[in-house]
């Protein structure tokens, strides 16, 4: 009998000096996968489920695995005929509680957070909300007032969502616990569970006459002014945290937070990307050629640059500490770059066309009498 099992650390799928995280992480695993209630009817799955269960039972506990790795199977060959379970193993030296709580979990949804609801102190949840600005207060930072719908402790009940003059009553279900245990029966035999009480919902409490205000939520929802602080350099899609402005908690618990999102609205002129602005600058083909100073729009303003004589379409311009601040550090600025096109006039009227030919015959040289002139001009 013992000749024809294979070995555990083969079972297992781990080296034979795996360390116990390696033989849990290894047996949940394959316990999850061959679970005979994730597997039903499949005697193939159970017989692979037994097995991986056998051999972790051996090979968690030090002394049966010092056995083990000594005598092999024989050294249980004795127990074969136990009530131990699988083989004549009990589990007493394995944590198999917690890992049969994380499949049975992952199995059926319940998990270890369902085991472990009381009638304690929670903290409020968190209510989201958004806040439009422009790109300008992005920039700079400001001051937004938002006018919200928050849940409140109800002032008549104080909170206990009982009629004034009564008080709630324990629950008989859960004996004041918040939760039950029930028995589930599985593949190893009777499983203890528990749940959330179901009359209570864990609080433990019931209320037979409600309050009339919150209809014994304990809870009202009032209209609420908040200011919250953006700072500067703020992009679109960040969010705010304000702290304690969420929603009330329960028996005793902190309050939760107000997470408020920035949505910046697209400004005509500049373009942001992190701390840099963008733009484009139109100028006069006679501006680009002869150069001269020209006015550019920047967050802070109006400000003036000299455009070389010469200057090509497309050419870009660096405005240091014009674009954003740092949100780290608002004294830190990113650079505004400025791309200059030059313009092509779309109308002209007869003298402005005879003097772009008189200019474009100057240029190649023609004079303006059809002859070639005797000096070259400036730009030959």
């Amino acid at each position: 009998m013992a000749e024809s099992k294979r070995d555990y650390y083969e079972v297992l799928g781990v080296s034979r000096d795996a360390d116990d995280a390696a033989l849990k992480k290894a047996y949940r695993a394959l316990a999850k996968k061959y679970h005979p209630d994730a597997n039903p009817g499949d005697q193939a799955a159970a017989d692979k489920f037994k097995e991986a269960s056998e051999a972790y039972s051996v090979l968690s506990d030090p002394e049966k695995r010092r056995q083990y790795d000594q005598f092999g199977h024989a050294a249980f060959d004795g127990a074969a005929g136990g009530a131990g379970g699988f083989g004549g193993f009990d589990f007493s030296g394995a944590d198999m509680g917690d890992i049969f709580g994380d499949i049975f979990g992952d199995l059926f949804g319940g998990g270890r957070s369902s085991r472990s609801a009381s009638n304690g102190p929670m903290r409020g949840a968190n209510v989201r909300t958004s806040v439009r600005i422009t790109f300008e207060e992005a920039i700079f930072g400001c001051e937004k007032e938002l006018d919200l719908n928050l849940k409140e402790v109800c002032d008549k009940c104080h909170g206990t969502g009982a009629k004034p003059g009564t008080q709630p009553q324990t629950c008989t279900k859960c004996n004041g616990k918040g939760k039950i245990m029930y028995t589930q029966q599985s593949f190893f035999g009777q499983i203890q569970n528990v749940q959330t009480c179901p009359d209570c919902g864990g609080t433990g409490k019931i209320i037979k006459e409600k309050c009339p205000d919150c209809y014994g939520t304990g809870f009202v929802t009032r209209r609420k002014k908040i200011k919250v602080t953006i700072p500067a350099g703020i992009d679109n899609g960040q969010s705010l945290r304000d702290r304690g402005n969420g929603e009330p908690g329960i028996n005793g618990g902190e309050r939760g937070d107000l997470l408020v999102e920035v949505i910046v609205s697209p400004h005509p002129i500049f373009k942001r990307q992190d701390t840099s602005i963008y733009s484009t600058v139109p100028i006069s083909f006679a501006k680009a050629a002869l150069g001269g100073p020209i006015r550019i729009k920047t967050v802070d303003g109006e400000v003036e640059y000299e455009v070389k004589a010469g200057t090509q379409t497309d050419t870009k311009v660096r405005l240091k500490g014009k674009g954003v601040p740092s949100l780290r550090n608002r004294n830190i600025r990113g650079d505004h770059f400025v791309t200059l096109v030059v313009q092509v006039p779309e109308r002209l009227n007869e003298a402005q066309k005879e003097a772009l030919r008189r200019f474009d015959d100057a240029m190649n040289g023609v004079a303006p009498d059809g002859e070639k002139p005797k000096k070259k001009g400036l730009f030959k």
